[in-house]
């Protein structure tokens, strides 16, 4: 039997001069989730509704505990069940704006380790980064890179490190208000002329709770203006899978420009 949901819609507007997100709630009623692969899903997932104001510091700490608890617990099956997963259009989108020779990329939310020996395998100086200590462990066995232990709400990275950032099916984890300040961070960690990638779960502006771990699911309008009001500029966008009709393809990529 499907657990009933309450799905939480949400207008979330950007301000281009200072960042920030402004939301106006809604409670609408559905039977349906996402995924582990951030497909709409029929099984009990649930989002909860969050009160009319911005989440404050005890309960982003909360979220991220949570999510990362659920990644620690299960990653021996999320390696089995994605290692073989083929994301070089994602990989090729990155590369192909970046100068050629060999680049430092950073794989943000890198998990055990996949797209870390892509890139390694292609003459790429790869690092990692992840919250989840085991996917930090796994990581650094199976790709051999450096791989640093962060949580996505609390980055320590240098200024103008990495060449490019991939973010392939992590930045949706990001709470929808903390999305202006993780994106300045990544982009204080990019060299001028940098490229970001982000490959995410499109949705009708809504976030909250899937199986123990949270998401924020924009839609493409929105995300766009959350990329570019922290100073990106857009250089392409695509839906995956590819080759499915629009209803089939769960995945927004986007790529952009420091």
């Amino acid at each position: 039997m499907h657990s009933s949901l309450t799905d939480r819609a949400v207008e979330i507007m950007a301000d281009a001069g200072h960042g920030w997100l402004r939301r106006r709630r809604s409670l609408t009623m559905g039977t349906s989730g996402w995924n582990a692969h951030g497909r709409r899903s029929s099984a009990s997932t649930r989002f909860r509704p969050v009160p009319d104001r911005e989440l404050d510091a005890g309960e982003l700490r909360r979220i991220s505990t949570a999510t990362l608890a659920h990644y620690d617990g299960s990653a021996d099956s999320f390696w089995q069940a994605t290692r073989d997963h083929d994301v070089r259009q994602n990989i090729e989108a990155l590369l192909r704006h970046l100068p050629p020779g060999r680049r430092r990329v950073l794989d943000f939310g890198c998990g055990p380790g996949r797209d870390l020996a892509a890139f390694t395998a292609l003459g790429h100086d790869a690092v990692g980064l992840d919250g989840a200590r085991n996917f930090v462990a796994m990581a650094r066995r199976f790709s051999g890179c450096e791989v640093l232990h962060q949580d996505f709400l609390a980055l320590a990275l240098a200024p103008e490190s990495f060449d490019g950032v991939f973010a392939n099916a992590s930045f949706f984890h990001v709470p929808a208000q903390e999305m202006p300040r993780v994106l300045g961070a990544l982009r204080t960690a990019l060299r001028p002329g940098g490229v970001f990638f982000a490959s995410n779960p499109h949705g009708a502006n809504e976030e909250g709770w899937n199986r123990g771990r949270y998401g924020s699911y924009l839609d493409a309008p929105t995300w766009r203006r959350v990329v570019m009001a922290a100073g990106f500029t857009e250089l392409e966008h695509y839906y995956r899978p590819a080759g499915l009709p629009r209803a089939q393809q769960p995945w927004l990529a986007t790529v952009w420009r420091r």
